[in-house]
């Protein structure tokens, strides 16, 4: 892929925008729009470094908001998207930061970051878990104050108190749960498969251990 072909499919998600302004795209076509084009954009930078015949398997994506307490809370945050694309040969690990109304660019303005991993090189594949310390720190915060205030809480007291005991009970019963994907480069950094619910982690997840299981 060349590099005018980037540049020409990130010049298309640009347009996108004033198209959505003036009325020509409805937000769910333009969401949609956005979506596909710019996990085009993704796959024609790794088409960069595979081989001619080097064929995608399956991908999965991921987006995580991170609001920041000095921002207004009527401010849209940020989101960091994270991709995964298994060909037959490599898995590719892509981040980058999207900002609100911004378009993407697969480049040094959203921060973007791809690593590719061959499967040789992939030490293990593993399911993780953490228990969610601050759903569990928040619950508790909630249940002690309606607790303290219980008496002037009539009403809301016992579902004060009930609400913050099933918060601590869900963060300790369901843990956070993540698979990782180990390298053999200690110094390397593991590739992190978030939203295992998902029917595209699932695949991936289980392409992955086959690889492993076949080497």
């Amino acid at each position: 892929m060349t590099d005018e072909k980037i540049e020409a499919l990130r010049a298309v998600i640009r347009g996108l925008y004033p198209k959505r302004a003036i009325g020509d795209l409805t937000e769910k076509k333009f969401q949609h729009e956005l979506t596909d084009r710019t996990l085009d954009l993704y796959r024609a930078l790794i088409r960069q470094k595979t081989k001619e015949n080097e064929l995608f398997i399956c991908e999965h994506h991921v987006l995580q908001s991170h609001f920041k307490m000095t921002h207004s809370v009527l401010k849209e945050p940020e989101q960091e998207n994270i991709s995964l694309f298994a060909t037959d040969r490599s898995l590719f690990h892509l981040k980058s930061t999207l900002m609100p109304g911004r378009p993407p660019t697969a480049d040094k303005e959203d921060n973007f970051y791809m690593k590719e991993l061959p499967f040789q090189k992939i030490k293990s594949v593993r399911v993780k878990r953490q228990i969610r310390i601050e759903e569990i720190g928040m619950g508790a915060a909630i249940a002690g104050l309606a607790a303290l205030f219980y008496s002037s809480l009539s009403i809301t007291g016992p579902f004060l108190v009930g609400l913050g005991v099933l918060g601590m009970l869900h963060g300790l019963l369901l843990p956070t749960r993540w698979v990782q994907v180990e390298t053999l480069d200690p110094a390397s950094e593991s590739v992190l498969i978030y939203a295992l619910r998902k029917k595209s982690a699932r695949r991936m997840v289980k392409f992955l251990r086959d690889k492993m299981r076949r080497k």
